[in-house]
């Protein structure tokens, strides 16, 4: 088959493009911008071409044109296949039609998705079930990608809410990690958001299974008895063990790899095979990524971090402490704890995420103990902004309203200088956010 894929550089639609090349099928691609990825799958023998999307980069011998959620209607290829009569499809549809081949694991939740599946997938992988992975980060156990081709019956994918994309899915396992306030500029209410869910699940048959955190205090809402349902909590045993022997910090990863466990306990894989899988994770692409960087010659501690949700914010920053707190130390009868101090630079995502989610990223921050925040401008996210709403946020107002004088707002352009001068040696830098402030991270020598 000829396959076009229409915003080929997004973290979901290049997975499904390394899935058809997988199969030796003839793809191409368009995106806006050159990227890691596009440079990745150009390797791999797609044809791209970058920069405004056009109409004749779509030719009639084309069998399909896969567009990203992203892509308006509006768009001069998408117009330009469907005047071909081309088939096209959303990246949710084509990825729906490969679930229906495979005996599809669906890992689903407002947080945690990529982890719980890069680590069910390596569980599978040990296990010697050979799955097909299509993941929204890069694993370092795929050979620094965002998927893995395998030749057996099982296909483990992240399914995102965004847009109700997941329920172009047919799973035969669900994994549900959490249910949160998140994309409320598609869904506008919580309720919505919950209807959601419950719509996903019943996609399940009753010799299906669910698999969902007993300790989110809103997946009760969304739970179905009619199908076998596994539930995990950090308060079961297996919790001290995992916290042990994992790689990856922080109360929430032991909780992600709880899913992973019930998911291999499911499929009959032994216990000794996952502990292994989960041991030897290492972790994704920005998400708690740690290198050791230096500052002219002061020595530092970078943590790239993918967190943008209030609730992700707080999980991440609960794990830096706990991981680079000292333990505590007694001197003439007293306890003092030695400590590194941490920084924080945090780049809003969306506008309209941080006019609805206003006050909880307010108490998040207010109520950290971490020694120096930077708040930096909000990253805009193409197609998915108001006028209204962007004229009514911004990272000066949150920072404001925080009121705290170790939290301060500074433009992007000015972080780098102010970080490399205030920094001192031994300090922890976490980088965080979902938009382009990984790139800072980048700016420091690392060894």
């Amino acid at each position: 088959m000829k396959i076009h894929l229409i915003g080929i550089g997004g973290i979901g639609v290049s997975a499904l493009a390394q899935y058809y090349l997988s199969k030796e099928h003839d793809v191409s691609g368009s995106d806006l911008v050159a990227s890691e990825l596009t440079d990745f799958l150009k390797e791999k023998g797609a044809k791209i071409k970058i920069g405004e999307h056009k109409a004749k980069n779509i030719s009639k011998e084309l069998d399909l044109v896969v567009y990203s959620p992203a892509v308006k209607t509006d768009n001069l290829e998408l117009l330009k296949a469907k005047e071909y009569k081309i088939k096209t499809a959303s990246y949710p549809e084509a990825l729906g039609e490969l679930t229906n081949k495979y005996y599809t694991i669906a890992v689903s939740g407002a947080h945690g998705k990529s982890t719980t599946t890069a680590m069910i997938a390596l569980v599978l992988v040990k296990a010697g079930l050979d799955p097909t992975v299509v993941v929204g980060t890069k694993v370092k156990e795929f050979n620094n990608s965002n998927f893995r081709p395998g030749k057996s019956k099982f296909l483990v994918i992240e399914a995102c809410e965004y847009d109700s994309s997941f329920l172009h899915y047919l799973p035969r396992v669900i994994v549900v990690t959490n249910v949160d306030k998140e994309h409320l500029d598609y869904f506008k209410t919580f309720k919505n958001i919950i209807r959601a869910f419950k719509d996903f699940i019943l996609k399940l048959s009753l010799d299906d299974f669910l698999v969902f955190n007993k300790d989110d205090k809103y997946i009760p809402r969304i739970n179905n008895p009619k199908f076998e349902v596994k539930g995990y909590s950090i308060k079961q045993k297996d919790s001290a063990k995992l916290k042990k022997i994992l790689k990856v910090p922080g109360m929430h990863n032991v909780s992600n790899a709880l899913a992973a466990l019930e998911v291999a306990r499911i499929l009959e894989i032994p216990d000794k095979v996952s502990f292994f899988a989960l041991s030897d994770f290492k972790g994704t692409w920005r998400r708690f990524q740690i290198k050791e960087a230096s500052v002219g010659n002061k020595k530092i501690t970078v943590v790239s971090d993918y967190g943008h949700h209030p609730t992700e914010v707080l999980a991440t920053l609960k794990a830096v402490r706990e991981k680079y707190l000292y333990p505590p130390k007694f001197s003439k009868g007293k306890i003092r704890r030695a400590r590194k101090r941490i920084w924080c630079v945090f780049q809003p995502h969306q506008h309209q995420r941080t006019y609805y989610l206003f006050n909880d990223f307010v108490k998040v921050f207010r109520s950290s103990p971490i020694d120096k925040i930077i708040i930096t401008d909000i990253y805009d996210v193409a197609g998915r902004e108001t006028k209204k709403i962007n004229a009514g946020v911004s990272s000066k107002k949150l920072v404001k309203k925080i009121n705290k004088k170790n939290i301060i707002y500074l433009p992007l352009r000015k972080v780098e200088s102010f970080i490399k001068k205030n920094i001192e040696s031994g300090d922890i830098l976490v980088v965080m956010g979902a938009g382009d402030i990984y790139k800072l991270a980048d700016k420091f020598y690392f060894f």
